[in-house]
């Protein structure tokens, strides 16, 4: 009987990089191969560890987290009740949401993540605009920039039309015919104002303080149609 040749062919180990869990593509059984394999698992390919340092689970994809996506400039503008105007008939096409509110006021700081929120959810297809209600008259509306503009970065507000009343807040809550702030505006694609949200209308309608799901049940709707 003849003798049986066997012959062994060593794979190489490729790391697939384009993999976020950095499992390797193919392996040997070589114990040289084997040590390289746990390197490869530790490390993730030269970046990183993912999750933490955790080694990943099957999933094929890594979910950035909020932390890890870099934070867009926030910007801050001034302007009186005409320059309010023009800034929402510039987003004609759009669903427009305004929110008006105050760094004095808590309800409005409590409710502002839901426009952050909204901004992110819905990208081009709603204009989120803020409006801040903080100068009183005292001083230069100037020097309210800072103090706003630092409440906006802690909230992410980059993705918000974010705007400043240089009118007094006296002024600007007679010619939108507020009696308080919070207060959402909201208007239709073809520049229709569809509703305005705030204490009155919702003690009224809901016989409680409105909030963003409110707020997001109307977008969707206006988006809708």
């Amino acid at each position: 009987m003849g003798q049986l040749a066997l012959r062994v062919t060593t794979v190489p180990t490729v790391c697939d990089c384009s993999r976020p869990d950095g499992i390797p593509a193919a392996f040997t059984g070589s114990a040289a191969a084997c040590l390289l394999v746990l390197a490869i698992l530790v490390s993730g390919c030269g970046g990183p560890a993912a999750d933490g340092g955790r080694i990943p689970g099957s999933s094929a994809t890594t979910a950035i987290t909020a932390a890890q996506q870099p934070a867009l400039p926030v910007e801050l503008r001034l302007v009186d009740y005409n320059g309010l105007m023009k800034e929402v008939a510039a987003h004609l096409g759009k669903v427009v949401v305004l929110d008006c509110w105050s760094t004095s006021c808590p309800p409005c700081v409590r409710e502002f993540p839901g426009l952050v929120a909204l901004a992110e959810r819905h990208g081009d297809r709603v204009a989120c605009l803020s409006l801040a209600f903080d100068y009183d008259g005292s001083g230069l509306p100037e020097d309210l920039v800072k103090p706003v503009r630092a409440f906006l970065e802690t909230m992410g507000a980059g993705r918000v039309t974010n705007l400043l009343s240089r009118e007094e807040a006296d002024s600007l809550y007679r010619k939108l015919d507020l009696t308080s702030v919070p207060a959402v505006f909201l208007w239709k694609p073809d520049g229709e104002r569809a509703i305005r949200y705030d204490d009155e209308m919702a003690a009224r309608d809901f016989g409680r303080a409105f909030t963003y799901d409110d707020v997001e049940k109307t977008v969707a709707a206006l988006l809708a149609e």
